[in-house]
């Protein structure tokens, strides 16, 4: 982790609100929520070396191998933090964000666990509240009931769903590939792939009753 030193952010919090202090002047600010080992990071960040990538990643050794792979082609634009998706908002202010990516998460396919699926409205809607009017969801899975339940929660929290298929890569590769995906093409499964965008920073209707009960 050390080594890593000039990639790793130690305390996000100190930056909410002033992410683009990082690279000043950045087309984009873009966060990935669990990033794995970094393929698909690292090698977005090179495409695109005027957009800021945050990428997010809980699991230590994952983290460090993204972070090496980072360093190793001595990019500038791409930085890793360590923090829960949940709380996303305690570290990014009100509207900050461009795009946010969710890539083959944990799919908790147990009704129990629905909770905690990434795609559930309650990390949604804090999604929404650090992302700006416009900004946009990229989800992409493997889990083709992961991908179904996804969509109706989405729209519940009024994001606007847009190039929604099913089978991405059908007629050849498209785009970046994470590590993950890159295996699953090449067992032939498809992945499922939405854009999800923010047209209204007005709450789930569910929500905002919870809301108004509690005061």
């Amino acid at each position: 982790m050390e080594a890593c030193e000039r990639v790793w952010i130690h305390e996000p919090r100190t930056l909410h609100g002033n992410w683009r202090s990082l690279m000043p002047g950045c087309r984009e600010l873009r966060v990935e929520v669990g990033c794995g080992k970094g393929k698909f990071t690292v090698e977005t960040a090179q495409s695109e070396s005027d957009v800021l990538i945050i990428a997010i990643e809980r699991v230590p050794d994952a983290l460090v191998l993204a972070m090496e792979s980072a360093m190793r082609l001595e990019l500038n634009n791409v930085f890793f933090v360590s923090l829960d998706a949940g709380n996303i908002d305690e570290f990014f202010d009100d509207s900050e964000i461009d795009l946010l990516y969710i890539n083959f998460c944990d799919p908790w396919p147990r009704s129990k666990n629905a909770k905690r699926r990434l795609t559930y409205h309650t990390f949604l809607e804090k999604y929404k509240k650090v992302l700006r009017l416009g900004g946009e969801i990229h989800f992409k899975t493997d889990n083709a009931k992961l991908f179904e339940w996804s969509l109706p929660e989405m729209e519940s929290c009024f994001l606007e769903l847009r190039n929604v298929t099913r089978d991405l890569h059908a007629n050849g590769p498209v785009g970046i590939m994470t590590g993950y995906e890159e295996k699953f093409y090449q067992l032939g499964t498809p992945i499922n792939r939405c854009e999800a965008v923010v047209v209204t920073k007005q709450p789930r209707p569910e929500d905002e009753k919870k809301t108004n009960n509690q005061k």
